[in-house]
C-alpha cells in the first residue's frame, strides 16, 4: 500500500486507523501557491471516527536541505462530541519546528470537521484550509501484488475513504528557495508524553522494506538520521529483489533516503518531484523495488479528482 497500514504486521499504528497516515502530496497550483496534504484514517467508514483528539498531525517543512524541519504546519483535533470535531492549526519555525508539539502562530482556530460530502473551505488571510472526509486518491492492483504480480485489474482504492488535511500557502511561506522537503508526521500524547506514531513521505516504503520488528521505531525516528540507519537494510532488500549491485542500490535508495519528498517549485510537480494526486507511486516502486522487471500495475489514477480546492474527491457511500 501506499502508507496505509504502517505499523507492524500490517496494521495501523497501535490498532488505530485515526493514527495511521495513509499519504502525503505537495504540488503548486496558480497564484504563487503551494497545496499540501496529508490523508490519515484508511478505510474509513460513513459516520466514522475521524481524527484523535490526542494526537498532533504535522506536515514538516525542510527549507535549507539539512532534513531537519525549518517550518511546520500542526493540526490539533478538539474531542468529538455529538457528531462533531473541530480542528486548530498553526505554523511553527525554527526549533518549534523541530520539536513534535503543536506550537507557533494559530492559523485556524476551532475549525468544524467536514464529515459530509460537501467541501467547505476556510480562508484565514493568505491560507485555504480543509478537514474532513474525502475519497482516497491511492490507486494500485493489492491483490495483484500479493499474488507475485499475477494481475487482477481491479484498483483497491476505488471505493475506499480517507479523513483529509488539505492546506494551500503562498509559496513564501515555505521559504526564498523553491526547493522545499516536505514528510508528515502522527503523534500521540500517553501519560503526558508525546510520542511520534507515524511518519513518512514517499509511498510504499515501510510495506516493502521494513522488518515488522523495525516499524514502530521507524515511525518514531527522524529523517536526519535515516540514511545511517537504513541504508544497509534497504539495500539488502533491492539486491534480493532486484538483484542490484552495492554502488546501484545505495544510488536508488538516495531518492528516497532521507524519507522526505523533495520538491523544487521552479519546476513542474511529478513524484519524486512532489506528488501530485495523479502520479502513479505504485508502479515508479514496483519498478526501483524489482530493478525495472515489473514496471507496472495498470492501474491509473482515479476519476473523481476535482480541479479546485480541496482538490479530493468526494467521499464514497459505504
Amino acid at each position: 500500500m501506499s502508507h496505509h497500514l504502517s505499523g507492524p504486521n500490517l496494521r495501523s499504528p497501535l490498532g488505530d486507523a485515526r493514527l495511521d497516515m495513509t499519504d502525503l502530496f505537495a504540488f503548486a497550483v496558480p497564484g504563487g501557491r503551494t497545496v499540501l496534504i496529508l490523508d490519515v484514517n484508511p478505510v474509513a467508514p460513513t459516520g466514522g471516527d475521524a481524527f484523535h483528539p490526542d494526537a498532533v498531525y504535522r506536515i514538516n517543512v525542510d527549507t535549507d536541505g539539512d532534513h531537519r524541519a525549518d517550518v511546520a504546519y500542526s493540526f490539533v483535533f478538539s474531542r468529538p462530541e455529538n457528531g462533531r470535531q473541530t480542528v486548530t492549526v498553526r505554523r511553527a519555525t525554527g526549533d518549534q519546528a523541530r520539536a513534535h508539539e503543536a506550537a507557533g502562530q494559530a492559523l485556524f482556530t476551532d475549525v468544524p470537521v467536514n464529515f459530509g460530502a460537501e467541501h467547505p473551505a476556510v480562508e484565514s488571510g493568505p491560507y485555504t484550509f480543509y478537514a474532513g472526509f474525502r475519497s482516497d486518491p491511492f490507486f494500485a492492483d493489492l491483490d495483484g501484488i500479493v499474488a507475485k504480480f499475477q494481475w487482477t485489474g481491479v484498483d483497491w482504492g476505488a471505493d475506499k475513504n480517507v479523513f483529509a488535511i488539505v492546506l494551500e500557502v503562498p509559496d513564501a511561506d515555505l521559504g526564498p528557495h523553491p526547493e522545499i522537503g516536505v514528510w508528515g508526521r502522527v503523534s500521540l500524547r500517553q501519560d503526558g508524553r508525546l510520542t511520534s506514531v507515524d511518519r513518512g513521505a514517499h509511498p510504499s516504503l515501510t510495506a516493502y522494506f521494513n522488518a515488522e520488528e523495525v516499524k514502530d521505531a521507524y515511525n518514531a525516528g527522524e529523517p536526519a538520521d535515516d540514511w545511517a540507519t537504513y541504508r544497509e537494510p534497504w539495500s539488502a532488500v533491492l539486491t534480493h529483489f532486484g538483484n542490484y549491485d552495492p554502488q546501484a542500490a545505495e544510488q536508488t535508495l538516495r531518492t528516497v533516503l532521507p524519507d522526505i519528498l523533495r520538491y523544487d517549485r521552479s519546476r513542474p510537480a511529478a513524484y519524486p518531484n512532489g506528488r501530485t494526486l495523479t502520479d502513479d507511486v505504485t508502479s515508479a516502486r514496483l519498478t526501483m523495488l524489482t530493478g525495472g522487471k515489473v514496471p507496472t500495475d495498470h492501474i491509473g489514477p482515479h476519476t473523481d479528482l476535482l480541479p479546485h480546492f480541496p482538490y479530493l474527491g468526494p467521499p464514497h457511500a459505504n
